[in-house]
């Protein structure tokens, strides 16, 4: 007699667990964070924002640069609902001794932003906005995690740089599944916030959200 293992998989719905009775919108490009939503089990929507980024001065202190533009992504979509959504906006950038570094304009920039990061610390700050189309009652947070990179050298900045992974990225560099992974020597902090969600912090700050609605 032949016994046959049936292995019976429960998908895991954050947003029934969470009790969001609401569509989930993420207002964002960004595949990463759509990747991270989808591993945590959350069930939602893309809608990309569209916003002018350069409204907001970068002489600006860096936690509330990332809070001021992860809410102006999270409202201009959920102004655009016609229907109750909570919405998700997220931005994410690198900062070095004081100075904000965004995603690079060329290729020039990127090469320029990797020498700068070489062999020094640096701290990344990502916040999170939580959005009720239908009150637009909004949440921030906002969370940073020092990087530490070890000493690059002209051929390795040179050959990330042409692969063009750098283009997209704050700091002109992806910790995840990229190349620009083996310049880190040291995370102190969330990992999560380095790729652009820090999980954790959604998560909680989404929890409070939906309590403080019921």
């Amino acid at each position: 007699m032949q016994y046959v293992l049936r292995t019976f998989v429960v998908m895991f719905r954050l947003n029934d667990f969470l009790g969001v009775d609401r569509p989930l919108i993420l207002a964002s490009a960004s595949p990463r964070r759509r990747h991270l939503l989808t591993h945590i089990g959350l069930d939602f929507q893309v809608v990309v924002a569209d916003v002018n980024e350069d409204t907001v001065s970068t002489s600006t202190p860096p936690d509330e640069y990332v809070s001021v533009l992860a809410t102006l992504k999270a409202r201009t979509v959920a102004e655009a609902q016609s229907l109750p959504a909570y919405v998700i906006g997220s931005d994410t950038t690198v900062v070095l001794d004081g100075e904000i570094l965004n995603k690079p304009a060329s290729e020039a920039e990127a090469r320029g932003m990797l020498r700068k990061l070489s062999n020094r610390t640096h701290t990344v700050f990502t916040a999170i906005a939580i959005v009720d189309s239908a009150s637009m009652r909004t949440i921030t947070a906002v969370r940073n995690t020092n990087v530490e990179f070890r000493e690059l050298d002209d051929l390795e900045i040179d050959a990330y740089v042409a692969t063009g992974s750098p283009m997209d990225k704050a700091g002109a560099y992806g910790i995840q599944d990229d190349f620009g992974a083996v310049f880190v020597r040291k995370v102190d902090g969330c990992y999560y916030t380095i790729v652009g969600l820090p999980l954790e912090l959604l998560y909680t700050t989404l929890k409070t959200f939906v309590t403080e609605a019921t």
